[in-house]
């Protein structure tokens, strides 16, 4: 009696055991994110060539709003960004532009523009051009990040590219076309460049 009461003791004892061991799942490794934004922004890189794979809606609704997540002085964000997949404006557009030949590849384009009827006035009018810089480093930035690929080319201040854009987009006065970025998938012909150079870092003096 004695022995078949240890014996189902035991038993339980295993089963409890056996129990806490399940519910205690291996604990997930930290994930660090600062190496995995840094990785992202040393693998950005101006990409060129592009499949014929689509660009969604939704992903370029993503690049909107990474680009919108930017600093901006006293956060006027006067930007507005403008996605383009109609095949048609990115054929006219690449017909004129004498840099964004690349268009004709890719999917998709967003043009980053400064909107005036926003921006600061008096000595800080031109802030404007600062923060949609850093609203379109951010658009490429996060274009990396989702496996796209993305190259800035310049507009302003060029008269004849903006009136260029300009006349493709129907664009009212006060919207002024800083870039025009093709968007699509990589080939994998176009690899980051690692542009550190020790005489361009200064540390507290020249």
């Amino acid at each position: 009696m004695k022995k078949n009461l240890f014996v189902i003791i035991m038993a339980i004892v295993s089963l409890i055991s056996c129990s806490n061991k399940t519910e205690e799942s291996p604990k997930a490794e930290p994930v660090d994110s600062t190496a995995i934004v840094l990785q992202n922004i040393a693998s950005r890189k101006s990409v060129r060539h592009f499949t014929q794979e689509p660009v969604t809606q939704e992903q370029l609704q993503t690049l909107a709003r990474a680009a919108m997540a930017a600093p901006t002085a006293c956060n006027k964000q006067p930007w507005a960004v403008i996605a383009i997949n109609d095949r048609t404006m990115l054929d006219s557009l690449c017909a004129g532009l004498p840099y964004a030949k690349m268009l004709a590849e890719a999917q998709a384009a967003m043009i980053v523009c400064g909107d005036l009827s926003k921006a600061l006035e008096g000595d800080g009018a031109q802030f404007w051009i600062q923060d949609c810089s850093a609203a379109t480093e951010n658009l490429l930035l996060a274009a990396e990040a989702m496996r796209l690929g993305a190259v800035w080319t310049a507009v302003y201040p060029d008269p004849e590219r903006m009136a260029i854009v300009n006349k493709v987009l129907n664009l009212p006065e006060n919207i002024i076309p800083l870039n025009v970025i093709p968007i699509g998938h990589p080939t994998g012909e176009d690899q980051p460049k690692d542009k550190w150079i020790d005489e361009n870092y200064h540390l507290n003096k020249w």
